[in-house]
């Protein structure tokens, strides 16, 4: 089922060991606790081989960090998007940019998502891929410049104007796709500057994984919302 609720917090869980296995489930079980506290809608974005469980243990939807554009049979290695759901996944980041796509594996991936019923939320990393990405019908696009992804430095307020004409360059090739601002973001502050920016919410990582306290970041994260 497609994720509709806005504000939106996606939390990327990437491949930190702080994210894997118990920790992974702890994780999710704050995001948890904090979307039931708040009322913002929050995604857990697991390893692979975390879906299956922690789509089990939390009622929050969960994510595939990727899924390969390939139809069942013979590849190895890749990750199927009918694996994905029946591992309990609501849909997958696309594009990421430790992870990129070919616009033509992007396009099939997102209709891929369409056709099954699941979220797709397609990374970008400035305003004319933005629009390319829109024009694929996704759900979600989630601005991301790959210089700022980990550097504590938000987009919202270091690249204000990647956000700002992305937002326009999407609404006017598809209003219905909602926009998300990555990289960087960590903060309340952060959160509040990408939501006046246009964004309908935010997709982040170690801002939140890394803390001595991640509950803790995560409702300093939606404080001032």
């Amino acid at each position: 089922m497609k994720i509709k609720q806005t504000p939106l917090v996606i939390l990327n869980f990437k491949t930190y060991l702080e994210s894997t296995g118990e920790k992974g489930r702890d994780l999710a079980k704050a995001l948890e606790e904090v979307s039931e506290e708040t009322g913002i809608s929050m995604v857990a974005a697991p390893q692979g081989a975390d879906l299956w469980r922690l789509s089990r243990e939390v009622e929050i939807p969960v994510l595939a960090q990727h899924i390969d554009p390939v139809d069942a049979g013979g590849h190895t290695g890749s990750m199927l998007a009918e694996c994905a759901m029946a591992a309990g996944a609501a849909g997958t980041l696309i594009n990421h940019s430790e992870q990129r796509m070919q616009l033509a594996d992007i396009d099939n991936v997102v209709s891929k998502m369409n056709s099954m019923d699941m979220t797709s939320v397609v990374c970008t990393n400035n305003i004319q891929t933005s629009a390319a990405a829109a024009a694929l019908k996704p759900d979600f696009v989630a601005i991301e410049p790959p210089e700022l992804i980990g550097s504590g430095i938000p987009v919202s307020q270091a690249e204000p104007e990647v956000v700002e004409g992305s937002v326009a360059a999407i609404k006017d090739i598809n209003p219905q796709v909602k926009v998300l601002c990555g990289a960087g973001i960590s903060t309340g502050d952060d959160m509040k500057a990408a939501l006046e920016l246009g964004s309908e919410g935010v997709l982040l990582a170690s801002g939140i994984i890394l803390a001595s306290d991640p509950k803790q970041a995560l409702l300093d994260l939606v404080s001032k919302i």
